[in-house]
């Protein structure tokens, strides 16, 4: 598979699971809201990675890691308005932290029973907007990549 092939599974992959976030939403189980949105957005910055720089990509949870990665090994300001992506990248690096938080919690039951308590359903429906809005942003970073 070429890089835009692997980037392609990476985004059915990472669609899937935004999907599997909005039916949990619905269905009323908040921590897997959570989870399931932190794996989209994993998927997906693996996805642009992948594009970007032909490798597979780094295997660590941090969406912010993961994409502060890509920078470094590619010099993206010659496909994409870099300043807008460090300051989109700024933008949402405390929710890529609250995302890991999540991806951690549903591994280890321990984290597990402790964030559940936490999520309720306005707390889960924050997730999945923000979450939303990151998936178009990351997804949108694919259009420079010819």
């Amino acid at each position: 598979m070429n890089s835009r092939e692997k980037y392609d599974y990476w985004l059915e992959a990472a669609q899937y699971d935004l999907d599997s976030a909005r039916v949990m939403m619905y269905g009323g189980r908040y921590m897997y809201v959570a989870f399931m949105s932190q794996q989209a957005v994993e998927k997906l910055a693996k996805g642009i990675y992948t594009l970007y720089t032909g490798n597979e990509p780094p295997m660590i949870h941090n969406i912010w890691n993961v994409l502060r990665q890509l920078k470094r090994e590619v010099n993206l300001s010659e496909y994409i308005p870099i300043n807008q992506f460090e300051e989109d990248l700024q933008k949402y690096k405390s929710f890529f932290a609250e995302l890991l938080s999540y991806y951690i919690s549903g591994r280890y039951p321990s984290f597990k029973e402790k964030i559940s308590s936490t999520i309720d359903s306005n707390r889960a429906k924050r997730v999945l907007n923000n979450t939303e809005e990151v998936f178009q942003w990351i997804k949108s970073l694919n259009q420079y990549k010819k």
